[in-house]
């Protein structure tokens, strides 16, 4: 199902003696000329930058092929060829230059890949204001993530040459900070695959990703690092009464899951719990969708992907501190004899009631029966939920931000402060009790939409907000950046693998939560 992954390992030999397909260093704009160059290389690089050629701009690049120049262009490199990237202007903010790396390198894989390089070794920039780490980190997760590509089900083409990838690359670091550069390299390449992974599971049709495949990759998971996994079933679910989920189920010829996976550091640690929305399609049920576009709807099931893929780094990376519980609903939406009818009546897990008015506001009917129960059973110190929940949070934020709906202010804090490190920004939107009147029904405790399409993307998290009581929660609406999120030279156009990365970095900056508040 995945696509290849590409190796990344430290150089263990001096720079100069690569002499593979491409080699690359990183120059920031206006700065000096960085000492990881020889004095042949900074003479050649203070060259094209006084004739223009080269200022070492934001993503720019300068191409040269050392083998061509008078002299055999011996005291410039033994790499086939060579590639100046730019990092932009130097900037004192920290996240920003993380992000820097991450562009620079996201553009230095896409030029290996035009270039057909097999080879590929990249410096480390040296004097950069990030600990050895952290740089590492960022250009391998740039790295791997702008290589990017899903093409399962293209055929081969006869020219093997025009399918020819990087087979690995390599990072260049002093010998010195090698232990903390391996370290770093090692966090990047998790997170990347994670990413990725998610990216593979969106990409594939709604017939090429069920519910069943959730499970089974879970279960896989479970086999190779240290994850519990528990899968419910369509029995399980009823004994248990969850009538969201199997509600949305109904019109489905295939049975729907609950995917349980527990990561477990010391029982006097907290729990946290993530939930993703894992809808393999919606076709909105009676409620159908516009054909036009609807085969994007197999992206639906981003959120379940991001919080399973973040399981996967989380117990990959070994967090401490913290136990971490992750549910995946998994079914699909369709409108087959029995599927859910305009004015139907379900009972959640926990015997709340709900009048479904909107059958394509599916999504918070499958996670309202996982957060109760979640919540019931793990008794989390915070939860976090990831979906792909309505269309209004792209009419109001774009493909731009993530929407952010909480109960807890320091909890929006953190969360936010989290997808600002690693570039998935966040943006607040309000909660309260003027919101939550436009759910309440006539004859059931709820109402699964409002009767307008004002505040869809409030009143989507206030009936969330139903199933959460008092316990610190956040719902991340990532409908506008699940997929086509402002694309870059790491983030392809199609799903981006968004809040993936976001949860991990979370997990390790969180402080303890106080109860829930009045939101904002």
């Amino acid at each position: 199902m995945h696509t290849r992954q590409i190796p990344i390992q430290l150089f263990d030999a001096p720079v100069e003696t690569f002499s593979g397909d491409l080699l690359i260093y990183f120059v920031e704009e206006d700065a000096p000329v960085t000492t990881e160059c020889n004095e042949d290389l900074c003479r050649f690089l203070l060259q094209i930058r006084d004739l223009g050629d080269f200022k070492g701009a934001r993503e720019e690049v300068f191409l040269m092929y050392p083998g061509l120049i008078s002299g055999g262009g011996e005291g410039l490199s033994h790499a086939k060829r060579l590639l100046f990237v730019g990092l932009g202007k130097k900037s004192e903010a920290s996240n920003t230059r993380r992000e820097q790396l991450r562009l620079s390198a996201g553009t230095a894989a896409k030029q290996a890949g035009v270039l057909k390089a097999k080879d590929v070794l990249v410096v480390l920039p040296k004097d950069y204001q990030l600990d050895t780490s952290d740089i590492a980190e960022c250009v391998s997760e740039g790295l791997l993530l702008g290589s990017y590509k899903f093409d399962v089900y293209k055929s081969p083409k006869e020219d093997a040459a025009a399918v020819m990838r990087v087979e690995q690359f390599l990072l260049g670091a002093d010998h010195s900070e090698s232990r903390e550069a391996h370290r770093g390299l090692e966090r990047g390449r998790i997170l990347a695959e994670a990413v990725n992974a998610a990216r593979d599971m969106a990409n594939q049709p709604g017939n090429g990703w069920t519910p069943s495949d959730f499970a089974d990759y879970a279960q896989k998971l479970a086999e190779k690092l240290p994850l519990q996994c528990e899968i419910l079933d369509s029995v399980d679910l009823e004994e248990l009464k969850m009538g969201g989920i199997l509600g949305v189920n109904q019109g489905s010829a295939l049975p729907p899951y609950l995917i349980v996976l527990e990561y477990q550091t010391s029982k006097a640690d907290p729990t946290i719990l993530l939930v993703g929305k894992g809808l393999t399609f919606d076709s909105g049920g009676i409620c159908t969708k516009p054909s036009a576009g609807m085969e994007d709807m197999k992206y639906d099931m981003c959120g379940g992907a991001a919080v399973l893929t973040a399981m996967q780094a989380i117990a990959e990376i070994g967090i401490t501190g913290v136990n971490v519980v992750g549910l995946i609903p998994a079914t699909e939406n369709l409108s087959g004899s029995a599927a859910l009818k305009p004015g139907d009546v379900i009972r959640h897990y926990g015997g709340k009631t709900s009048e479904i008015i909107n059958t394509d506001a599916e999504g918070r009917l499958i996670l309202a029966d996982a957060l109760a129960y979640g919540i019931e059973r793990y008794k989390p110190q915070a939860v976090v939920d990831l979906a792909t929940l309505t269309g209004a949070v792209v009419i109001g934020l774009g493909h731009h931000y993530t929407g952010l709906l909480t109960n807890n202010d320091q909890l929006a804090a953190q969360l936010t402060e989290a997808g600002a490190r690693v570039n998935e920004p966040l943006w607040r939107l309000p909660l309260g009790p003027e919101y939550r009147k436009q759910i309440d029904s006539k004859v059931a405790d709820i109402k699964n939409a409002g009767s307008d399409r004002s505040a869809g993307t409030i009143t989507a998290a206030s009936y969330l907000q139903e199933f959460v009581g008092e316990i610190p929660w956040a719902h991340l609406d990532i409908a506008g950046t699940a997929w086509d999120f402002t694309e870059k030279s790491y983030v392809p156009k199609g799903p981006s693998g968004t809040g993936v990365r976001t949860l991990v970095a979370w997990l390790e900056l969180r402080q303890p939560l106080e109860s829930a508040d009045s939101g904002h």
